[in-house]
């Protein structure tokens, strides 16, 4: 008998209590409420690096404006990234949109109903299937998130790991063991719910709540914020930026980001790599515009990628003048608002396009 096998046998009386615990109690959230698939995938795809209590209002924001597959597919890139304007991690919506299109036109819009045919779909991996599997179509098949992970390296005092892959495959192999065939989706889904609230990433676990202390090794020899074990991350490169925001009779400057890359197609204000004096401002800015007043410093900022920092010093300065060949479009602040998605990392300097004579 092997580890997971012998892990498995130790670890069995947890699924009942699991999902007992999880149907007792556990959180009402929207997505739960209807299950289909639609519902279950862009929730899913929303969690993966967004918190739920940030995460509900944009989930009942777009489900407004893309109520199914085929609005999905069909929507004009500028609505749906607006419509993900803060959510980060823009691709996540981009992916939504390719997978939309392929389900409307090679499956006639019916979404897959096989673990396999949703890791065909773009931006879908082996988490999101499992849970849109198990959840929507009642398939045993496990979904293994950093939640997971945590919570059974607790349980197993793993001292490994976890962000390799071959113990994260072997976690799931682990997970798929001890699968209720007749409630998978509410097991994962309990899996889920620990995670998120008594078994935290940060922060000491409520392990006197906790339905399975009884079987968690780190608790029973009380060394639980020693897992899960990790290995160090890389340093993230530090990049230094001026970002400018330009006024011209209300209206603000805005460009648009390369069709690829960071951000791509998203719209940003103004900027340049590196803290500018008032000197390299104007320089800068002089093949652009004639400004019609100093500039007023707006305060620093930092924006945090996964391996990139933003370190922003933000600018106001009062447009007297464009200049042909600027290649700003200048935007009314309602415009801001409602048509072009800016990204959050902008969002230290966002309202001051929303406040009026400040100079």
């Amino acid at each position: 008998m092997d580890d997971i096998e012998a892990y498995s046998v130790n670890l069995a009386p947890t699924t009942r209590l699991l999902v007992d615990w999880y149907r007792a109690g556990h959180r009402d959230l929207p997505w739960r409420k209807d299950p289909s698939p639609y519902r279950v995938w862009i929730s899913e795809i929303m969690l993966q690096q967004t918190r739920v209590q940030a995460a509900i209002p944009y989930y009942h924001r777009f489900l407004s404006l893309f109520p199914d597959v085929h609005t999905l597919a069909a929507a004009p890139e500028d609505l749906l990234l607006k419509a993900w304007e803060g959510l980060g991690y823009y691709s996540r919506a981009r992916n939504l949109q390719k997978a939309a299109r392929q389900i409307c036109e090679n499956l006639s819009g019916r979404f897959p109903d096989t673990y396999d045919g949703w890791l065909a779909l773009p931006g879908v991996g082996p988490y999101t299937a499992g849970a849109v599997c198990s959840i929507a179509f009642s398939q045993p098949v496990p979904a293994v998130d950093g939640n997971v992970l945590r919570v059974f390296s607790r349980l197993m005092a793993l001292e490994e790991d976890i962000s390799a892959p071959a113990v994260k495959k072997k976690m799931t192999r682990l997970v798929a063991s001890l699968l209720p065939p007749d409630a998978s989706g509410d097991y994962n889904q309990a899996l889920m719910e620990l995670g998120a609230t008594l078994c935290p990433p940060n922060g000491a676990p409520v392990c006197k709540e906790c339905p399975v202390s009884a079987h968690c090794r780190a608790f029973q020899d009380e060394n639980q914020l020693l897992f899960p074990l990790k290995s160090a991350k890389k340093p993230r490169k530090i990049l230094p930026m001026t970002v400018f925001l330009l006024e011209n009779q209300g209206r603000w400057a805005l460009l648009q980001r390369p069709a690829k890359g960071l951000l791509a197609n998203l719209w940003e204000f103004p900027n340049t790599d590196g803290h500018l004096s008032a000197r390299e401002m104007s320089s800068y800015l002089e093949q652009w515009i004639r400004p019609a007043g100093s500039p007023l410093f707006l305060g620093n900022a930092v924006h945090i990628f996964t391996h990139l920092e933003w370190h922003m010093s933000g600018w106001r300065i009062p447009v007297e003048e464009i200049l042909p060949g600027c290649p700003f479009t200048w935007a009314e602040p309602e415009e801001i608002k409602h048509l072009y998605a800016i990204p959050s990392a902008f969002s230290s300097f966002l309202p001051v396009c929303f406040i009026k004579n400040t100079l």
